[in-house]
C-alpha cells in the first residue's frame, strides 16, 4: 500500500469508502465504480485494470487504526482543490444509487465535505444532482 497517491487513486479510494462505510462492499458496487471509471473524464488515462487492487488497498486501510481518518488525508492530499467537488460527486454517485442513503454514509459525506473544505451550497447542489438523476 502507497503512503501516498495518484488523483486517480485518490477518486477511487473516495468510492470505495463510500462504498464500504457500511461494512459490505457488493458486486454491483465494485461494478459501479468501474463503470464510472471508464466513463468520466476525470479519469481519462486511468487504468482500470488495477480497480480491484486499489480498492484492496483502500479496504486495507480503512481496517487499520484510524483508517477512516488517514484515507481521507491521503485523498485530500492527493487531489487539486478543483477536484474537490468532483471526489464528493462521486461519493454521492456510491452513496445514491441503492437510493437509500444510511447514517453512515451520510456521516462519511460530511467528513469528506469538511475534509475538502467544500461549502454546503455546492454539496447540496450536487445532493440534488443525484436525487434528480436517480429519481424513477
Amino acid at each position: 500500500m502507497n503512503a501516498t497517491l495518484t488523483q486517480h487513486e485518490a477518486l477511487v479510494h473516495v468510492m470505495v469508502m463510500m462504498s464500504a462505510v457500511d461494512r459490505t462492499m457488493t458486486d454491483g458496487e465494485l461494478e459501479r465504480i468501474g463503470r464510472l471509471s471508464r466513463f468520466l473524464p476525470v479519469f481519462e488515462g486511468f487504468d482500470d485494470g488495477r480497480l480491484v487492487e486499489i480498492a484492496r488497498d483502500c479496504a486495507q486501510m480503512l481496517g487499520g487504526p484510524e483508517g477512516l481518518d488517514i484515507a481521507l488525508e491521503l485523498v485530500r492530499e492527493a487531489l487539486p482543490a478543483r477536484l474537490y467537488d468532483t471526489a464528493y460527486a462521486l461519493a454521492v454517485e456510491i452513496a445514491a444509487a441503492d437510493l437509500a442513503l444510511r447514517q453512515e454514509e451520510i456521516r462519511l459525506l460530511q467528513l469528506l465535505r469538511d475534509r475538502l473544505h467544500l461549502d454546503k451550497l455546492t454539496c447540496a447542489a450536487i445532493e440534488r444532482a443525484a436525487i434528480a438523476r436517480f429519481r424513477k
